[in-house]
Order: C-alpha cells, then sequence, then structure tokens
C-alpha cells in the first residue's frame, strides 16, 4: 500500500550503506505556536562517528533558520546550509571514528506548510496550523540522519498553547498550564527506536471500551466512526497482529487523524495516524492495518539500509492482507493480492536490494518496497509453508528486536525454518527483475480398464532463471484437482492422472506468483495512470489509460478512470463518453457501473440537465452496490442536485 508517491528529487541522499554518523539520542524542547505557525526549539543530539569525518552532515527543513550549533563545552560550531535541506558543520578539530559526541542546535521558523520549503519537494511532512499541526519524523523538523535506519531513543519536551493536546511516542507527563497560558507535553522512549513524529490538534480523544491501552484522536465529523466500526476494526487489527507477531514495542496505541494533505498515513513507535479522507470509509481499515504493522516491522524490526527496506514495508504490506485473510478468507486474499502485483509491477525496473537508491518517497521505492516486498513475502508463504513461515517470521522479530536486520540476515533466518535450499528464490524475486507470463499446451490420453484420463503438457514462460513450484489446478467433471509442479527454467513437462475427463486447466489459479499477464499489465497501467494523475501529470496519466484500453480496449476500470480525469479537467463530453465506455465495457470491477451512473448524474447536474441527472441516479441505485458509498451518494444527489466544490448557491 502506497503511503506518500512523488516524482520530486529523492527525498534524501540513498542509503546503500552505513550512514557517516550515528545519531543514538535526542534531548529536545520544542515551543509550537499554531496560531502563528511557528516552532522554536533546542536539540541536544548525541552521535558517533562511523569515520573519521572533518565535517558532519544532518538534514534539517530548509525553513527552520538555525541560530547557533554548540559542542558539549558550549564552543560554537560553524556551519553552511547544503542541497537537499542539509546542514554542514565544521568542528574545530575532526571528529574520531566511535566516539560519542553531544552537539546543541538552536533554531526556530515557520512551518506553514509551503510546498516550495522541506526535504521532499511537493509533499508537506511538518506544518503547523490553527487546527492541527504535525511533525513527522520524515519532515526533518529536528536535526537527523540516516532516515528509517538509524534508531534512536528521544526525551521530548513540547510546549504548546492550553486546549491543544500533543500526541508522541512514550510515556508522557503533562504540566499544569503556566500564567501565560502554556503547558508542557513531555514525552521519553528509551529503546533505540524512530520516536521523531510529534502531532498538536483539537482532537475528540475516543478511549477504547475494550482496551483502555487504545485511544482514537479525530476530529467531531469522524468521533462516530471512531466510537464505531473504525474504533473495533483498531482493536482488532492490534490484537491480531499481537498474536500474530508477538508484543509489539508499547502495549499503547494512539490512532491520530492527520489533515488531509499530507501523507495518507504515518506510523511512529505508539502512533498510527491515519489521513481525514481515510477514516471511517468501507475500505480504510485496510491501510490502518498497514499502519498498525508498523509497530512490529519498522519501530521494532528496522531495515540495516534502505536497500532492506523491502523486508519492513512489504511485511506491513502482507501483514495488512494476513489480517484481510483471517477476517473474509482465502477468497478475500486472492482477490486482493492482484491489486498488490499490479503495484509490484508498476516499476519493476530495478532490483529490490537497489531500492535504496530510489528515495524513500518516489513512488518507485514506494511501489516496490511495499508490493512487491509483499509479493515476496507471499511467494515465500508458498514456498515454505505456512507453519515454516511463521517460525520464520517469529525468529527474525525475536533476534533482531529494538535492532535492524539485513537482506542477508533474513535470507538466513528463512532457510533455519526450511529444509529447501532458498538461494534461487532470492536471487530471482531480490536481485533479479520481471515476472513470468505463464502458458500451457497439454494432451489428454484416456487410461484403459477404466481408470481415467491422463493429461500431458508443459508449463512454458520467458525467465530462464526461474525455479518455482506453481499450481497446475484441472477441472473435470468428478472434482479438480490441485498438482504443483517445480517449474525450471521456460519449459517444463507435467504428466498429471484424474479420474474424471479434463475439461479445463489453470496454471496459478490462486495467484502464489507473481505474474505478468496481459491483464496485469491493464492493471499496471491503470496504476500508473492514477499515480501520475495524483502528481498533477494530466497527459501522462491519459497516455496509462489509453495504453491500457490498447490491450482491453473493454477494459471499465481504465475508463473509469479516464472519465475522472477528463471530469476534473471540466472536459465533460469526453468525460461523459468516458463514463459510457466503461458502462459498455467488461464490468470489472464490477462498482464502476454504479460509479459511471453517478458522475454523469453530476455533470448533468452541473450542465442544468435535472431530469437527466436523476435517472442516472435512479440508475445507480438500480445495481445494489454500495462500494465506497455509493448507494448513500446516490440517494443524496437525487434529493439535492450535485454543484462543484466551491461554487455558489
Amino acid at each position: 500500500m502506497l503511503l506518500a508517491a512523488t516524482s520530486a528529487r529523492a527525498q534524501y541522499a540513498a542509503q546503500s550503506g552505513t550512514p557517516l554518523v550515528d545519531v543514538t539520542g535526542y534531548v529536545i524542547d520544542a515551543t509550537v505556536q499554531p496560531a502563528r505557525h511557528s516552532l522554536a526549539a533546542t536539540a541536544q543530539v548525541t552521535f558517533t562517528p562511523t569515520a573519521d569525518l572533518p565535517t558532519a552532515s544532518f538534514v534539517l527543513h530548509d525553513a527552520l533558520r538555525v541560530q547557533k550549533v554548540a559542542d558539549a563545552s558550549g564552543n560554537a560550531i560553524p556551519g553552511e546550509r547544503g542541497p537537499n535541506d542539509t546542514l554542514l558543520l565544521t568542528p574545530a578539530t575532526p571528529l574520531v571514528k566511535g566516539q560519542s559526541y553531544t552537539w546543541t542546535f538552536t533554531y526556530a521558523g515557520q512551518l506553514d506548510g509551503s510546498a516550495t520549503s522541506g526535504p521532499v519537494p511537493g509533499l508537506t511532512l511538518a506544518k503547523i496550523d490553527a487546527d492541527t499541526s504535525y511533525l513527522l519524523y520524515g519532515g526533518a523538523w529536528f536535526p537527523m540522519d540516516g532516515y528509517l535506519t538509524d534508531r534512536f531513543t528521544a526525551t521530548l519536551h513540547i510546549t504548546v498553547p492550553s486546549g491543544y493536546t500533543v500526541v508522541g511516542s512514550g510515556a508522557v507527563a503533562i504540566s499544569k498550564t503556566d500564567a501565560s497560558g502554556m503547558r508542557e507535553y513531555d514525552f521519553a522512549w528509551t529503546k533505540p527506536s524512530f520516536p521523531g513524529t510529534i502531532l498538536v490538534g483539537k482532537w475528540v480523544d475516543v478511549p477504547d471500551p475494550q482496551a483502555a491501552n487504545i485511544h482514537l484522536y479525530v476530529s467531531p465529523a469522524h468521533q462516530k466512526a471512531a466510537e464505531g466500526s473504525y474504533g473495533t476494526s483498531a482493536l482488532d487489527e492490534f490484537a491480531f497482529f499481537t498474536s500474530t507477531f508477538g508484543e509489539p514495542p508499547s502495549n499503547t496505541l494512539n490512532i491520530v487523524e492527520l489533515p488531509n494533505g499530507t501523507v495518507p498515513a504515518y506510523w511512529a513507535p505508539g502512533i498510527a495516524a491515519i489521513a481525514s479522507a481515510h477514516i471511517g470509509g468501507g475500505n480504510d481499515a485496510r491501510l490502518l492495518a498497514n499502519t498498525i504493522a508498523h509497530q512490529w516491522w519498522s519501530a521494532e524490526v528496522s531495515p540495516a539500509t534502505l536497500n532492506d527496506a523491502w523486508i519492513t514495508n512489504g511485511m506491513c504490506t502482507y501483514a495488512e492482507l494476513l489480517y484481510l485473510e483471517y477476517q473474509d478468507g482465502e477468497g478475500a486474499l486472492a482477490n486482493a493480492i492482484q491489486d498488490v502485483a499490479a503495484g509490484a509491477l508498476a516499476y519493476d525496473t530495478t532490483p529490490l536490494t537497489s531500492a535504496g537508491r530510489l528515495g524513500a518517497f518516489s513512488p518507485q521505492f514506494q511501489s516496490m518496497t511495499f508490493e512487491k516486498g509483499a509479493m515476496v513475502f507471499h511467494m515465500l508463504r508458498w514456498v515454505m509453508g505456512n507453519d515454516s513461515f511463521n517460525k520464520a517470521l517469529q525468529a527474525v522479530l525475536t533476534e533482531y528486536a529494538g535492532k535492524d536486520v539485513s537482506t542477508a540476515q533474513f535470507e538466513k533466518a528463512a532457510e533455519a525454518h526450511t529444509q529447501q535450499n532458498l538461494v534461487p528464490f532470492f536471487a530471482e524475486w531480490l536481485d533479479g527483475t520481471g515476472a513470468p507470463d505463464f502458458k500451457t499446451k497439454w494432451d489428454v490420453y484416456r487410461l484403459g480398464n477404466g481408470k481415467g484420463f491422463r493429461t500431458v503438457g508443459a508449463i512454458e514462460q520467458q525467465l530462464d532463471l526461474l525455479n518455482m513450484p506453481v499450481d497446475v489446478r484441472i477441472e473435470t467433471q468428478g472434482k479438480t484437482v490441485n498438482h504443483v509442479v517445480q517449474v525450471v527454467g521456460n519449459s517444463t513437462p507435467f504428466d498429471i492422472e484424474t479420474f474424471g475427463e479434463p475439461s479445463r486447466i489453470s496454471i496459478d489459479p490462486d495467484w502464489h506468483v507473481l505474474k505478468d499477464t496481459p491483464d496485469m499489465q491493464v492493471r499496471v497501467d491503470i496504476l500508473r495512470g492514477q499515480q501520475k494523475a495524483a502528481q498533477g501529470d494530466v497527459a501522462g496519466a491519459l497516455a496509462e489509460y489509453q495504453a491500457a484500453l490498447k490491450v482491453n480496449p473493454q477494459s471499465s476500470l481504465a475508463s473509469f478512470r479516464m472519465g475522472e480525469l477528463l471530469f476534473a479537467q471540466h472536459d465533460y463530453q469526453a468525460a461523459v463518453n468516458a463514463y459510457r465506455d466503461a458502462l459498455s465495457g467488461d464490468n470489472q470491477p464490477k462498482w464502476t457501473e454504479a460509479w459511471s451512473h453517478i458522475e454523469i448524474g453530476k455533470i448533468f447536474d452541473i450542465t442544468g440537465q435535472r431530469d437527466r441527472a436523476v435517472n442516472e441516479y435512479r440508475q445507480a441505485l438500480e445495481t445494489h452496490d454500495n462500494t465506497s458509498g455509493a448507494m448513500n451518494e446516490a440517494r443524496h444527489d437525487i434529493q439535492v442536485p450535485y454543484k462543484l466544490p466551491g461554487a455558489g448557491s
């Protein structure tokens, strides 16, 4: 699942090796003034150089002006701003490898959410506002290094005006309001992790009545959802992951509503922050599950470098799917895995073990580490079997608790829990790119004396080095037979006997293996189109949707997404044409029918054709498909004519 997408330059330098500065701890005193959008802070940073260095480099949000940097003796350390929000500091004497240093940074500035500032251009990760303020770890609101890989402890003293609540990682103590109307929240996280996120707001605090350790901090608009199904999902997911992975780094979980306009979700130890648009909807529990899973697969065990981030990011996405399977069965997992496979193939041009050079917030890095990483775990589970797979995950969480783990270490742990040689598996899926497109040919022979039938054939695919077990399903009038064939190379024979005469043969019907089929290519093109549309690249998005329609002219989803894009551009006639194409297409997924009628109705309302609009809304109701609240939307629009956001009465 993508947590952010931007085509801008990489957020930080690629973490392909050991950072030159190993930060071990912070003590930060910060005052947040929401009405002024301002932050004033002093940060004591304790670090150890990993090599002899004449200078030290940290990342600090470029909207924050550094007033002074001093060493432990109070001596000023000169420095200058470098590219990409870096701060270059030159002490009087070179830093010595392995020696611990503590420097104090004094800085201040306004974090008003300007898209032109911050470590990831176009993506706001640190913003102070009158309603809700968020200082995400990735926003570099304090001097940092080794994003997602350099574990640290933190003691944070955050002062805010009375009336605001502050959420952070670790045990919290709250002072009384002082004479100036300010009060201090003190947080202490003593286990090395990533406790660098602070959230400030005027939320409703919704404690879970069944679990005192779970709190939901939401806006009044989402209080009902927090008290109902969304809160129930949070409790169930936290309990499921605890039973599956063991105790989390913190038994307290704060779920906090983020404003829209930043990432869809973010995590910190003891925190799952979710954007407003993703709270209370039909599929929002999946994003919540993915975010909660980071408590184990990021906060508890982290990647040694960003080249190893497929382990944690991929496992969080797969944990989301494991919960879906637990709730709704194997069929739900089989359906969902195809969407994940599309994400895995969207940017499959770089091996997973080289992903660190792409930048932590690039769409390529996100797609590869989250979606392809999840597919690696899904396939590994198929290869190892459930029991061995689960034992391997438990072993990694136990052995590397509070530490980082490398790909080589993970591979060793997996091999320790199976009798199989996993070198070919990891070489194919971690060090290579591409996915097979399985094809088959076969002949059926009748066996004598009423003994049934023999199907003799071969599985063919284009990857010469592939070595994977693949399920062959033969459907007969009597029963369905599943037979696992170890596919090696371009062509692998099979010989399967059945009692009934075969009527259909399917290769990997349950999607145990990542495949690049023509249908999957349509999904990939549509996904890339959605990502380009989110980045404002209209021409690029249209080109991707057109590529999908070239492969499958009947794709309702491709036509619907094209209609969405054209509607947003106010090209109403072209949008209606695209929605009509969706209605006359393959009706996959089914929800495109209801929503195409609704969107056409909205266009009729905008263009003053109310009777035609109502007719479309009624046709939407006739589908009885309430995906993403379609029925509720149609009923509302029948009663109240649709108007463009911001349009006058």
